[in-house]
């Protein structure tokens, strides 16, 4: 399902707003305060006990700041803080496994799905990696399925001679790391300086070390950036090869992250120059054989993303694209988000409030979401665009007992511009994303929110 992707300047202009990424559907600003734990416990009563488990575990230390970061993070140099944070972080999960019938000898799912972000996962030291997972391979059962996906967030600065091999050791099977750009002109703006030599070097080991899948970030859009630098960035990867590529947009908000207030707007290319980085990138990258997967991300024909995508079986959640979408998310960490059947639950974003949740003792949840039929249909359809460029109307008619052309004509009718302007086709069978559409799908998922038109816009960021 390699779809080409068509490039049309003067389109993507006219509808590049802001809209939101679609990780869930509501989207987050659509969770509402909690006051107790009694409605998170809820979730965990009303769980489906046969669903499979996903585990997420922020860790949000860095070491350094990167100016164009809007992550949860604490940046600190002090190591002695992430002993603390790691009892708290077991803490919660114990209280969770227990919700789960850990305590009462019940059978718990297989956990199919772990992943450590932050901040920084690798400002842990080896010791105290080595301890948490194995803490969490005591308290749950870990599938030793081959497609089973375990992984972590490595930054390349940080990274002690042994620690790749110690991940590997741990079950870790993938990994995912920040390059960005490799012009140091752009690195010394941002503030994050890392050698091309140490990006290969980590690239090299990795492989020899058999991680199935690597992924790397790069963004567009960075102070300096021009088509012919980031072409320069783009020949290093396509010769590394890495197993996914996402090629973030950057979203200058500096009254939102006030580490981006460092970056010289001065020195941030126009919105032309962005475009052409963009679709120089597209170019570059389906060329060298890369799957467009969607909502910037890239994956080799063989990788399990794209397999996935061909097969008609990729998902979409707090965590990106998934090949895992049957899973529950359990979140773990300060500002981490679950999502237990119908029910979506943030934890405390602040370290305090975290802390405090914890020592009452309660639930470290201070906002939820629970999902309504509507939301039901509309999720479906979201994701089915955002993951497969397509919808099936006989499909959600069959899954909602519904007559979905019906149901959903308000938002058909949203589309009509998007139809109009040769991006999007509706039939009698569905609805379906053109070519030179892929680049504005989350426009057409706006179309189906029914919640997007009661927030300002500058909430979201832009969609290129």
């Amino acid at each position: 399902m390699n779809h080409t992707v068509s490039w049309d300047p003067l389109l993507i202009q006219r509808y590049n707003r802001p809209g939101p990424r679609y990780t869930s559907y509501p989207t987050a600003v659509e969770f509402v305060p909690l006051d107790n734990d009694i409605l998170e416990r809820q979730a965990y009563a009303e769980r489906n006990p046969e669903r499979p488990l996903s585990l997420y575990l922020h860790i949000p230390f860095c070491r350094h700041v990167c100016y164009y970061c809007g992550c949860n993070k604490i940046v600190t140099k002090d190591m002695s803080r992430a002993a603390p944070y790691l009892e708290y972080l077991k803490d919660e999960i114990r209280r969770k496994h227990a919700l789960l019938g850990g305590n009462q000898g019940g059978r718990i799912a297989r956990v199919e799905q772990l992943h450590l972000g932050g901040g920084t996962p690798t400002f842990l030291s080896d010791e105290q990696l080595q301890d948490l997972v194995s803490f969490l391979r005591e308290t749950f059962e870990f599938s030793t399925s081959e497609d089973a996906d375990y992984s972590i967030e490595i930054d390349p600065r940080e990274l002690r001679p042994g620690t790749l091999t110690l991940l590997r050791q741990l079950g870790f099977n993938r990994l995912s790391y920040g390059v960005q750009d490799l012009q140091p002109e752009v690195q010394q703006a941002v503030n994050r300086l890392q050698p091309e030599a140490m990006i290969r070097e980590v690239m090299a080991k990795a492989r020899v070390l058999g991680f199935r899948s690597i992924n790397i970030d790069l963004i567009y859009g960075l102070p300096h950036q021009t088509r012919d630098s980031f072409d320069q960035t783009l020949d290093t990867m396509i010769e590394l090869s890495p197993d996914r590529l996402s090629v973030f947009n950057y979203a200058h908000l500096p009254e939102r992250f006030k580490p981006q207030r460092r970056i010289n707007a001065e020195d941030l290319p126009s919105a032309q120059e962005k475009l052409v980085i963009l679709g120089h990138c597209i170019q570059r990258l389906t060329a060298a054989g890369y799957q467009y997967i969607g909502m910037d991300h890239f994956a080799r024909p063989d990788d399990e993303l794209a397999l996935a995508q061909t097969a008609g079986k990729l998902h979409r959640n707090f965590q990106g694209y998934t090949t895992h979408g049957d899973c529950d998310l359990l979140g773990f960490g300060v500002s981490s988000i679950s999502q237990i059947g119908d029910y979506y639950l943030q934890n405390q974003v602040s370290m305090d409030g975290y802390t405090a949740a914890l020592d009452k003792p309660q639930l470290p949840a201070n906002k939820y979401c629970k999902v309504t039929r509507d939301d039901q249909i509309r999720r479906r359809v979201i994701s089915e665009l955002l993951c497969h460029l397509h919808v099936d109307f006989s499909a959600i008619d069959a899954e909602f007992q519904i007559n979905s052309r019906d149901y959903l004509l308000p938002s058909l009718r949203r589309l009509d511009p998007m139809v109009n302007d040769g991006l999007v086709t509706i039939t009698d069978s569905g609805v379906a994303i053109r070519d030179k559409g892929q680049l504005l799908v989350r426009n057409a998922c706006m179309a189906f929110d029914e919640y997007i038109y009661q927030h300002e816009q500058q909430r979201f960021s832009r969609a290129i």
